[in-house]
């Protein structure tokens, strides 16, 4: 008879920029064929999953409880993707609603299993009490972050103290983190430069951070080789293993646009790029549901038609609009901006959703201008391209520090969704990094060596386990040596 598999029960937070991630993670775990995989969510984001999994997939998908309606939030949102920005704070609160019915679950889960919990639980970084109930039921417990060592360490080191009510100056250096060096008022997302302790994000941060030294550790969906600085605050600020296991990316066909279907085939595109030299094309998109103002869009345009260069831009209504509505080119783009992109084949615009992996992978794409979330770092890094940085939110602003400053692959053009850009400015940037400037030829040189540092990370054949193989045995080994020494004492 073959042996039990042990389940593992994955939980992410809902927003599209967590999820993915933890889908990534549940399909590369799946193809050990060792472990039962359940991935945990709310009915909505749950049938959503359901799309982006193959008929054959083994995965199990769960149903939380969850009415958006009980928590002043409007019908049936469960995900950020669908909320306004004030809303989204009201979404974390609304989260922990969530504790009875996992524990539950875990509960059902052990019960149906003859008394034998999950091996482990991986939750999100937002979902810290989970830490709590699975010390409690004497289960494995792992925070799994879709983002970066460096950006979330400087993200959870700003929100336990705030550094920048207690300072005059407009920069302020972390105490627990001096490896970040200093860090501008302006290098803030909105929720942390706004808090003050007794507003709603603090609230939330200050149960849900001090929850996370009751978990047995953080999986981090990065490269120990390039970010040991950002891994080592968390070794010795929470004395917990912190396992680099990635990049763990999500395969092509498991992605779903959410109904924002491109209207442009990404084979159209392919033909596109092909017909481009190498190295000639700027890729631009803020992600899956980031834009920018008005002003800043004609900016950006102005820009790319000065500077020449070939570029795909995934365009979306300006802030203030329905990022999900018709684009209105002729009213928030420069005066025949679209007739002459198109009438030049220099540019592409790209309505709604872009093939981002296929687009980044081709050999004619040379820079990314994005905003640094750490998926689509992960990506642009993956095909060793360098990046031009545009944070938006979250950590975003920290991975552009990090990129720039400790990688070497990015350069920053604009902070933020409200900053006054110029286009000389941006144009300078294109130039910078696209043309034959040491600079340039620096960050596509940095690039391929992070891709690099990937590749091996990842390896795992003839008998050669890359550190990121090696991270992820380890914590299953961690998880296993807990379940027996668990059965000891029971015994």
């Amino acid at each position: 008879m073959a042996p039990r598999k042990e389940s593992i029960v994955l939980f992410p937070f809902m927003a599209q920029g967590h999820i993915i991630p933890f889908l990534a993670l549940a399909l590369h775990i799946q193809k050990t064929k060792v472990y039962n995989i359940i991935l945990v969510n709310t009915p909505f984001n749950i049938r959503k999953l359901r799309s982006s999994l193959p008929p054959s997939s083994s995965i199990r998908l769960l149903e939380l409880p969850f009415d958006s309606s009980d928590h002043g939030l409007p019908p049936n949102t469960e995900n950020t993707d669908v909320l306004s920005y004030p809303h989204i704070i009201r979404l974390l609160h609304a989260s922990t609603c969530l504790e009875t019915g996992f524990r539950n679950l875990i509960k059902d889960i052990t019960n149906k299993q003859e008394e034998e919990p999950p091996l482990c639980v991986i939750a999100d970084i937002f979902f810290g009490w989970t830490a709590t109930v699975c010390k409690e039921l004497g289960v494995f417990h792992a925070v799994f972050s879709g983002a970066g060592g460096f950006g979330l360490a400087c993200y959870y080191s700003v929100w336990l103290s705030l550094p920048h009510r207690n300072t005059k100056s407009d920069e302020f250096e972390l105490q627990d983190f001096k490896e970040a060096s200093k860090i501008h008022l302006t290098q803030l997302p909105l929720s942390i430069s706004e808090a003050d302790g007794t507003d709603s994000w603090s609230l939330f941060q200050k149960k849900n951070l001090p929850a996370w030294v009751d978990s047995n550790g953080i999986l981090f969906n990065t490269v120990e080789e390039f970010d040991r600085v950002g891994l080592s605050y968390f070794k010795r600020k929470l004395n917990r293993p912190a396992w680099a296991i990635g990049p763990i990316l999500l395969p092509t066909e498991n992605r779903t646009h959410a109904g924002k279907e491109a209207d442009i085939s990404p084979d159209l595109c392919k033909k596109w790029l092909d017909n481009k030299p190498i190295n000639s094309v700027l890729y631009v998109s803020f992600g899956s549901h980031n834009t920018i103002s008005a002003s800043q869009m004609m900016q950006l345009a102005l820009a790319l038609e000065a500077s020449s260069k070939n570029f795909i831009w995934v365009v979306r209504p300006p802030i203030g609009f329905d990022i999900n509505s018709e684009f209105r080119g002729k009213e928030w783009l420069p005066l025949g901006f679209e007739e002459r992109v198109k009438e030049s084949g220099k540019g592409l615009l790209v309505h709604k959703w872009a093939a981002q992996v296929e687009i980044l992978s081709h050999r004619s794409v040379c820079a990314f201008l994005s905003h640094c979330g750490w998926n689509s770092v992960l990506e642009a890094l993956n095909c060793g391209v360098p990046l031009i940085g545009w944070a938006m939110a979250g950590e975003q602003f920290f991975n552009v520090k990090f990129l720039e400053e400790e990688l070497g692959v990015c350069v920053e053009v604009a902070r933020g969704k409200t900053c006054e850009v110029r286009y000389e400015d941006i144009k300078g940037k294109i130039e910078l990094v696209m043309n034959e400037t040491e600079k340039g030829k620096e960050m596509r040189k940095k690039a391929f060596e992070v891709k690099e540092m990937i590749n091996d990370a990842m390896n795992d054949k003839d008998g050669l386990k890359g550190s990121s193989v090696k991270a992820l045995d380890d914590f299953f080994q961690a998880a296993m040596s807990m379940r027996e020494k668990t059965g000891k004492e029971k015994r």
